[in-house]
């Protein structure tokens, strides 16, 4: 029998015991398995490890229902082919125009090798806890989701014809500490601001060095986290609420919905994108 391990409490953020079945604080459930989705409690390690295991799942899915790149080449090693990835949910202005505006969402969870989902999610694995820990888990998922719908429409405003990646996603968890960092202010907020703006210029070295970036992405997404931070708040200026915890489940319900009509969509077309 696995021992379950000690978390924090979904809404009043203290520890539950491993051997508890709820908060002896306020009373709230133990949230268990994937009921956690409609329950209304997030824990943050959990929430983090579903994520990255929805990128894997559907890059492994997106590898297997088409023609891969098997080169050496590890920039495009297992690279899924595009129009495959069309299929599935890529965004931009080709899929949007033609009324896939939930490809917005599908996006973040679609990878064009085994380099780019590694370094994404390396990077999400990095970041999400320190948003947890600031914004809470329900909130860090509305971030990640809408974050990168934002980064996604602003690319497509300016033209980007074809895009993927949790990148922009990402992006706007970095944009949430970057206002964060600047709102609290002090010495801890200070350091906070430090070691994300590393991240900020790390990102921007990368787009100008790299072809193939999606920098507008990237920009949307932080300007979509610096926007999301402010309205939805931080744990130290405004707890976590009932609001954000239904925002959350719409996020994750909406995702998964998604995602599932990209997968069933793409299975019926076949070799056809429309």
């Amino acid at each position: 029998m696995s021992q379950q391990r000690a978390i924090l409490c979904p809404k009043c953020r203290r520890l539950i015991g491993s051997n508890e079945s709820a908060c002896s604080w306020c009373g709230m459930p133990r949230p268990k398995g994937l009921w956690r989705i409609f329950s209304l409690t997030y824990d943050g390690d959990w929430l983090v490890k579903a994520i990255l295991t929805l990128n894997i799942a559907f890059y492994l899915f997106s590898l297997l229902v088409g023609s891969r790149n098997i080169s050496t080449n590890p920039l495009t090693l297992l690279s899924p082919d595009p129009m495959d990835l069309m299929r599935l949910g890529a965004t931009g202005t080709i899929p949007i125009r033609a009324g896939r505006f939930w490809s917005l969402v599908s996006a973040s969870y679609l990878h064009g090798g085994i380099i780019h989902i590694f370094f994404n999610l390396m990077a999400l694995r990095q970041i999400a806890p320190m948003v947890i820990q600031e914004y809470g888990a329900s909130r860090m998922f509305i971030i990640y989701t809408l974050g990168g719908v934002f980064g996604f429409w602003l690319s497509y405003l300016v033209g980007v014809p074809f895009t993927i990646g949790a990148s922009a996603a990402v992006c706007g968890l970095i944009g949430s500490l970057l206002y964060f960092g600047k709102s609290r202010g002090g010495t801890y907020g200070a350091a906070v601001y430090r070691e994300v703006s590393g991240w900020v210029v790390g990102l921007i070295l990368f787009g100008l060095v790299v072809p193939g970036i999606n920098n507008w992405g990237h920009g949307g997404g932080i300007i979509g986290g610096i926007l999301l931070g402010a309205l939805l708040g931080y744990e130290e200026r405004r707890r976590e609420t009932f609001t954000h915890r239904v925002l959350a489940m719409l996020c994750g319900v909406g995702t998964i919905l998604i995602l599932v009509w990209a997968a069933f969509s793409a299975l019926m077309t076949g070799g056809s994108f429309l």
